[in-house]
């Protein structure tokens, strides 16, 4: 495991590349709402890289038992010595006593495995309640949604991030969208738009086993993947089945804040359940036509989707709502059709079943795909952190 950086270099970095796993980073302590075993995700992705750095401390919301236990941390290892730390809880603690019984945990834990010089990363402004009286090197804010638009978001979420907003020395956005509400109240705010792993999608352009439980769904196949919760457009994709009983809808991801008895029961809709994120090219490799089949409401209006490049890497026509981090760049760009109600979406289906063969758009959309990457992601962002620090001292 990489050493710690010294109080007078609290991050280290590589001076030239990503790739380069000879210098460290501090250790970096992240708090997030999302379990790291959920879904392959952005905190994920850059968290991964960081751990290849340094050590990594991934903080997740506590897991309250339904009887009476003693307060404790679960410390469970992943991705290159990332560790997960959840708070095992009692039933009953009101919200202060909650707060309070974790940062006593946490601060016995940061004493017990020396993390005296390190970095804050947040995904929810609520772990500022357990978290508040620590003394960070840097805090840095990933703001990846706009958390207070979600389905049963707590109330006290807004106050929280502005609270947070005032501690950051950084905040990031998961899109381009978020960065024009966020950057109005935060003055070193950037914008990181979702990247690709380009090297794991592409999988899905080579020879791959079909997965068992897609193997007998007959063709045209239309996709989706992803957590099927309210920014799914449930209507729209009933409405698709019913006029396209020809074409046969494969949806896979868990579904997460409604009933699933709410979803569309269509013969030729396909619910094949959460999977895990290795196993994603191969369900991909099997579609005709991959969509973003995202409802317009407050949850997605400032929503960024990472399964957009991950299509395209693939080599799959995509088909969108119109979403603006989506619009911009990728519809502007030609490379994925764009269709705002069900009319609309079906022809552009149609048109994107006659797209797979075409080699101006595939070359078109490798060409964008080389500019992104989530190696370069987080090389600029690890830059920008080196650049605070040195102004703090």
């Amino acid at each position: 495991m990489p050493p710690s950086a010294s109080a007078s270099d609290p991050l280290r970095a590589s001076q030239s590349s990503a790739t380069n796993t000879s210098s460290a980073l501090a250790d970096l302590v992240c708090f997030s709402h999302l379990h790291w075993d959920f879904v392959w995700q952005r905190p994920q992705h850059l968290l991964s890289r960081f751990a290849q750095h340094g050590r990594v401390f991934y903080v997740e919301d506590p897991f309250v038992h339904p009887d009476q236990v003693e307060p404790h941390l679960e410390v469970k290892d992943r991705t290159d010595g990332l560790k997960v730390v959840v708070a095992h809880l009692p039933h009953g603690l009101d919200d202060a006593s909650t707060a309070q019984v974790q940062h006593q945990l946490l601060t016995e834990f940061f004493a017990q495995n020396s993390i005296n010089e390190y970095v804050f990363w947040y995904y929810t402004p609520m772990a500022l309640e357990k978290s508040r009286d620590f003394t960070p090197a840097l805090t840095v804010y990933d703001c990846m949604d706009e958390l207070a638009n979600f389905k049963f978001a707590p109330p006290t979420l807004r106050a929280l991030e502005q609270e947070l907003f005032k501690r950051a020395d950084l905040v990031f956005t998961g899109g381009q969208t978020l960065y024009e509400a966020k950057s109005q109240q935060h003055d070193d705010a950037h914008a990181f738009p979702s990247s690709i792993d380009k090297v794991h999608f592409g999988q899905a352009r080579t020879a791959l086993p079909e997965p068992a439980d897609q193997e007998a769904i007959a063709h045209p196949r239309i996709g989706f993947f992803g957590v099927v919760d309210e920014r799914l457009d449930i209507e729209l994709l009933g409405q698709l089945a019913e006029n396209y009983p020809e074409w046969q809808f494969v949806i896979i991801g868990p579904v997460v804040k409604i009933a699933p008895e709410s979803l569309p029961q269509q013969a030729n809709i396909y619910y094949l359940g959460g999977k895990n994120y290795q196993e994603l090219p191969a369900y991909l490799r099997g579609w005709d036509v991959a969509t973003l089949l995202f409802a317009d409401n407050e949850s997605t209006k400032f929503i960024s989707p990472t399964k957009t490049p991950e299509y395209l890497a693939a080599g799959k026509p995509v088909v969108s709502t119109p979403i603006r981090d989506v619009v911009r760049p990728y519809g502007d760009l030609g490379l994925v059709h764009i269709a705002a109600d069900a009319p609309a979406f079906g022809k552009a289906i149609e048109a994107a079943l006659q797209q797979r063969t075409d080699a101006d758009w595939l070359r078109r959309t490798d060409d964008y795909l080389a500019t992104i990457s989530w190696d370069l992601t987080w090389q600029q962002m690890v830059d920008l952190m080196q650049a605070r620090l040195r102004s703090k001292k």
